[in-house]
């Protein structure tokens, strides 16, 4: 066990349960601080991010805060999208400097656009106010631009392991504005695990997944989760997201540039 991996597992454990940030646009620019390479750091990510939030789809379903007709229509675009990248990058399969660049710059966009979405995300939630989208139902176009999202996340989550949680979720806001927010929340996490997990065990199949650093990362952020969760609210939200933003957003720039 490495006391190092299991701090950052419980630093990044505590801010997601904190914030509602996603585990993988923090955990990933960490591991990749601590030296690992880009390609191993997405592939065990995404194995850390389908095991802990297992735990949240549990508490989601019992509260009655999963719309699993959403949740169908992002995993029909999602889950093929991941394993389609995944069978491109077997079938590719480009020598490891081509590959960890090529990750390092979809990661960095990727960090980038998270930013945004915590950011701006009070005045992207603004913008849909008034729309009549207040059910699954409500517009014949909604299971189309679900499916849509689903694949743009599959191809963005199985390359640089972030998309699923910020991303998501802004975007099923964006669609369904009236639906509520813990509804929405719990729909884009039960999503998050497949695709995750799918994503996940192609990077195993490739040679991606570090599995002792995995079972180090768990054990910090399993306890780390808990406790910042108990502690929702308490910080300042308008002080912690603007602050959690420009980090990942210098980090994504320090990766595409």
């Amino acid at each position: 066990m490495d006391l190092a991996y299991i701090i950052a597992g419980l630093a990044v454990g505590f801010i997601v349960g904190l914030t509602g940030v996603g585990g993988g646009s923090l955990m990933t620019p960490v591991l990749l601080w601590f030296g690992i390479n880009p390609a191993t750091a997405v592939g065990t990510d995404l194995l850390y991010a389908a095991f802990t939030k297992c735990g949240g789809v549990i508490v989601h379903q019992r509260a009655g805060n999963i719309d699993w007709k959403v949740n169908g229509w992002l995993t029909a675009g999602s889950v093929p999208a991941a394993l389609l990248t995944v069978l491109v990058l077997h079938v590719w399969h480009p020598d490891v400097t081509t590959l960890n660049a090529l990750i390092k710059h979809a990661l960095g966009i990727a960090l980038l656009l998270t930013a945004l979405a915590i950011l701006f995300k009070t005045r992207l939630l603004a913008l849909t106010r008034g729309k009549q989208a207040t059910s699954t139902d409500g517009k014949p176009s909604l299971p189309l631009k679900t499916f849509m999202v689903g694949v743009l996340l599959g191809v963005l989550v199985t390359l640089t392991s972030i998309g699923a949680g910020a991303i998501g979720t802004i975007a099923l806001f964006l669609l369904f504005p009236l639906i509520p927010t813990a509804r929405l929340v719990g729909t884009e996490i039960a999503h998050a695990v497949p695709l995750t997990l799918i994503a996940g065990l192609g990077h195993a199949g490739l040679g991606h997944v570090d599995w002792l650093l995995l079972a180090n990362l768990l054990c910090g952020s399993l306890p780390g989760i808990w406790v910042g969760s108990h502690l929702t609210g308490r910080v300042p939200d308008g002080a912690l997201r603007p602050a959690l933003a420009l980090m990942l957003a210098l980090v994504g720039l320090k990766l595409v540039w």
